[in-house]
């Protein structure tokens, strides 16, 4: 019996850096268990230098990638995603879309190592500090025991994943729309109706 290979999904908000990375450490150190994919709220539209830069020091698949926005995703034909996980603050506080097949999602949110300023030196030391972060994140990820873990108890190790070293503040307060406990969405409080489920009350997001 062929073991299930899940799909993974890496947002945050220009999709030319942090998720860039992040989905090329998930393809080389998931591979044959996970697909990892990645994409933005607003794509820059072409991928950060610095961050291709640090994926080929690393040896890690620096090729193929593109800055792309998170609606291909939610569009009739797309992979159906297992995992969402928004790597900037950010874009964990806008509205997303809703994604086919009610992934389980989490924040992961580390700093935005194209915001460093400085010399050449002092961006590259960023960028490898965010590698370094998301790779810990990635490798917990991996390691976690899938198939055996119910919602609930997957959902609170995601969340613990993304409070790791490195990460930054809390994410905006986000809810799930209503009757999705597996957090399918994750728009402002103010969008909800009266009494919808909020993300972190039993919810796995």
């Amino acid at each position: 019996m062929t073991d299930r290979v899940y799909n993974v999904l890496f947002l945050c908000t220009g999709n030319s850096a942090r998720s860039i990375l992040a989905e090329s450490i998930l393809q080389k150190d998931g591979s044959g268990r996970f697909r990892a994919f990645s994409a933005g709220s607003q794509p820059k539209g072409e991928v950060n230098p610095l961050a291709l830069r640090t994926l080929r020091g690393w040896d890690y698949p620096a090729e193929g990638f593109r800055s792309k926005g998170w609606e291909e995703f939610a569009a009739p034909g797309a992979p159906v995603m297992d995992f969402v996980f928004t790597v900037c603050d950010s874009a964990a506080g806008e509205a997303c879309p809703i994604w086919p097949g009610h992934p389980m999602t989490a924040h992961w949110g580390i700093e935005d190592p194209a915001t460093v300023e400085g010399t050449e030196i002092d961006k590259l030391r960023a960028f490898n500090a965010a590698f370094r972060y998301m790779k810990t994140r990635i490798s917990l990820f991996t390691a976690l025991p899938l198939k055996s873990l119910d919602d609930m108890a997957l959902g609170s190790k995601l969340r613990d994943i993304g409070r790791s070293e490195g990460t930054t503040s809390p994410a905006p307060d986000a809810c799930c729309i209503p009757e999705t406990p597996q957090g399918v969405c994750c728009p402002p409080k103010a969008e909800l109706p009266a009494g919808a489920p909020c993300c972190g009350q039993g919810a796995a997001a």
